[in-house]
């Protein structure tokens, strides 16, 4: 069963109903949850329901070794993730014996964030738990919980394997929630190639925060990175404490003449934002001026009283920042504040998104897209809780899909969610799931359909390579290994990177040995639990990279250039005068250079070089051709047709997460005048992920909507000859050389033209 409802309709208790009816009835429960903050609010509300015949207990990475004995045997409803239950759980059955001889139900709590590579890991360990569960006679019930989702059905049953049925009703009491999409304005700083800077979402997200706390407005502010959610807090706080300082002087009866009541005139309201947008400058107008610190026109409050002076005062400890990186006491005394209203605005990454209980809010901002719309609204979801009124602010990047999205409002309101990608059947994914499944219980032919149709073959594959041994009774794990080591359930593939701090050798963490060239090259800014460091040495053939404490205003983006070659296509049609392909592809990307952009203002900084290898990547791809005909006509009207290519690719890589629940890092692309494979002008979107995660294959399903999109995209950006809102990437390899707008704008209309009418 999935149950995929809105925020706040009760998906919660729906779950807690049956699953704790079971653990009184003699049975047992594991929920599964992706993040520990989930699983440790989940327990707090088990606990306060003191069922004493209910033994819950976390088993995470944080469980001290004594307790995990006691649990083992003693619990019977187990909160855990998927991670442990990969490395954990299932390697060592034989002592939860008793736990799964008596599972009655399986919890898969918020499995909208199982998606991509991510998901199709989690995938192959739930067949795995479901096999391990056959082994001691049970056979439990799944219970999904998801947010609205777009063919839920399928999906889980994409997850586990298991036919669904789907609850999709959500009759839960609703305020209504004023939803806008704010898109900052360009500056007069110019970055590459002359184009314009626009202010950044993240400095537009601390002046709203700023003038909704002094409105009295209670607000959570999402922020994509740690880094971010901690500047938006400071840099919020610093423009508090510059009115209190200019209300130091005010005289407590309000006679100013230039002071008025916050935004909207009554401070419990929620403010409405005027039609002039924000100040065009990177700053906010000096203390004691008529603006102040409100970018929405309202004049500075005034004190009517000593105490509500003092108040005022008080205003910038009101603001804190929330992310996953903080001690699990100091987010639940975050939250705890929050709630009571000790604390008015919370600058918080996405580890709030997910079910945590947080209630009682007047206002959300988003600064950025945040990559789907079951995000946003799960997101935006966090105002208004109890039935009250609400408001949500999108706040739009410097990025293609946030440019599109403030410029093309139908895109979100009154369309479905999107469906959740994940490719179970990836051999790259699967291979080392049927390793450890092996090393769990030996394979027999009756395994077989539990992992899907293409396992005869990739079991063929890991017999060949030695993985695994056959023998009549079926396939053998025969080596003194961990078989769970080979999967790396959140990375890439690969030895691990070590990230140690040069100064004290302390570890810090680790990174996907694909992912170390782009987030741990040498100069790179490393962001671990909210602290900053510079990268100060990669080296591969140790699998290190060495890091010093650093406060660097700036942040860096690696860039790459890409050489491809078809392998085959698997399926293709007609696209207008052109044609579309979705098939297997070699790639070969090298990372070249880094650049770095100031962080508040956007401002770029410099690109130094990089001398790191290339790494060869087999994966899948969707891409298009137009015939010679129609490029020669194109090349008689003037426009540079690498340039619009290359344009046409950046915004397309930038606009498929709309459509398939990606983030662009996770994608990458390559176009060319004349492709050496197809003998065509030629653009490829590829799946960053060994043997492909789905994305391609789902912009190949919507190719017509995906691409009119991107052309809407370009052609709705106000700049001239191209910006980082339309047509350049912050990780092109070629320094954004050549881009062609109008070109791009041109070839989209042509490969578009006589195209199928979008679905």
């Amino acid at each position: 069963m999935i149950i995929s409802t809105g925020t706040a309709s009760g998906k919660s208790l729906a779950y807690l109903t049956p699953a704790v009816a079971s653990c009184l009835d003699g049975g047992t429960v594991l929920y599964l949850t992706p993040t520990k903050a989930l699983a440790a609010d989940q327990l707090r509300g088990l606990r306060e329901l003191r069922v004493t015949q209910l033994r819950a207990a976390c088993f995470d990475g944080d469980t001290p070794f004594e307790e995990r004995t006691w649990i083992r045997q003693h619990a019977n409803y187990v909160l855990t993730n998927p991670d442990m239950l990969h490395r954990s759980i299932l390697p060592r059955h034989a002592q939860w014996s008793s736990f799964f001889r008596r599972l009655r139900m399986v919890v898969v709590d918020e499995c909208h964030g199982y998606r991509g590579v991510f998901g199709s890991h989690v995938a192959q360990i739930l067949r795995r738990l479901r096999r391990v569960c056959a082994r001691y006679g049970s056979q439990p019930v799944f219970l999904l919980a998801s947010a609205t989702a777009s063919e839920p059905g399928a999906f889980a049953m994409r997850l586990t394997g298991l036919e669904m049925a789907e609850v999709t009703s959500d009759g839960s009491p609703k305020g209504a929630t004023t939803i806008a999409l704010w898109e900052p304005p360009l500056t007069e700083l110019r970055g590459e190639r002359g184009a314009p800077v626009r202010r950044t979402a993240t400095a537009e997200a601390a002046d709203l925060l700023t003038d909704l706390v002094l409105a009295k407005v209670r607000t959570l502010a999402f922020v994509r990175s740690r880094r971010g959610a901690e500047t938006v807090a400071l840099t919020a706080r610093a423009k508090l404490a510059d009115v209190a300082f200019s209300l130091a002087g005010t005289p407590v009866d309000g006679s100013s003449s230039t002071a008025s009541a916050p935004a909207g005139g009554n401070p419990g309201a929620l403010p409405t934002p005027s039609t002039t947008p924000p100040p065009s400058d990177q700053g906010t107008a000096p203390p004691g001026s008529e603006q102040g610190a409100l970018s929405w026109g309202a004049s500075v409050p005034v004190p009517e009283s000593e105490s509500e002076s003092a108040d005022w005062a008080a205003l910038p400890d009101r603001i804190a920042a929330y992310r996953a990186g903080y001690l699990a006491e100091d987010r639940r005394l975050l939250e705890k504040a929050l709630r009571s209203g000790s604390i008015m605005g919370l600058a918080t990454t996405n580890a709030l998104e997910l079910g945590v209980d947080v209630s009682g809010l007047d206002a959300v901002l988003i600064a950025g897209w945040p990559g789907t719309r079951a995000s946003l609204w799960q997101q935006a979801g966090r105002a208004g809780r109890d039935g009250q009124e609400a408001l949500a602010v999108l706040i739009a990047r410097d990025d293609p899909l946030d440019t599109y999205l403030v410029h093309h409002p139908q895109a979100l309101f009154g369309q479905p969610v999107e469906a959740i990608v994940l490719d179970p059947d990836n051999p790259y994914v699967l291979g080392p799931h049927l390793c450890a499944a092996a090393a769990e219980i030996p394979l027999t032919d009756a395994d077989l359909p539990v992992f899907g149709p293409t396992t005869p073959n990739v079991l063929d594959d890991l017999v060949t390579e030695g993985l695994l041994r056959k023998r009549p009774a079926g396939w053998f794990w025969t080596k003194r290994e961990r078989a769970t080591d080979l999967a790396d359930i959140r990375g890439g593939g690969g030895a691990p990177i070590q990230v140690v701090e040069s100064a004290t050798g302390r570890l810090l963490g680790s990174v996907d040995e694909p992912s170390a060239h782009t987030t741990v090259h040498t100069g790179a800014v490393y962001l671990h639990q909210g602290e900053t460091y510079l990268v100060e040495l990669l080296d591969l053939e140790a699998g290190v990279a060495l890091v010093g404490g650093a406060e660097p205003d700036y942040t860096t983006f690696a860039r790459d250039v890409t050489e491809i070659s078809v392998l085959a296509s698997l399926r293709s049609h007609d696209l207008g005068p052109g044609s579309l392909h979705f098939g297997e592809v070699e790639v070969t990307r090298q990372v070249v250079s880094y650049l770095k952009r100031r962080l508040q203002s956007g401002e770029m900084l410099g690109d130094e070089p990089l001398d790191l290898p290339p790494r060869t990547l087999r994966t899948r791809a969707v891409w298009w051709t137009l015939p010679a005909s129609e490029v020669a006509a194109l090349a008689e009207e003037g426009f540079d047709l690498g340039g619009a290519a290359h344009a046409a690719e950046h915004a397309a890589i930038g606009l498929l997460p709309l459509f398939a629940t990606c983030d662009r890092w996770d994608i990458g692309g390559v176009s060319t005048e004349l492709h050496a494979d197809t003998g065509l002008l030629t653009v490829f979107v590829y799946d960053g992920h060994e043997g492909g995660a789905g994305f391609a294959e789902r912009g190949y399903a919507r190719a017509t909507d995906w691409l009119t999109a991107t052309r809407e995209a370009i052609a709705s950006c106000e700049c001239e000859r191209g910006c980082p809102s339309c047509i350049q990437s912050p990780k092109c390899g070629n320094g954004n050389e050549p881009l062609d707008k109008r070109g791009a704008i041109h070839l989209l209309d042509t490969l578009l033209r006589s195209a199928p009418a979008a679905s």
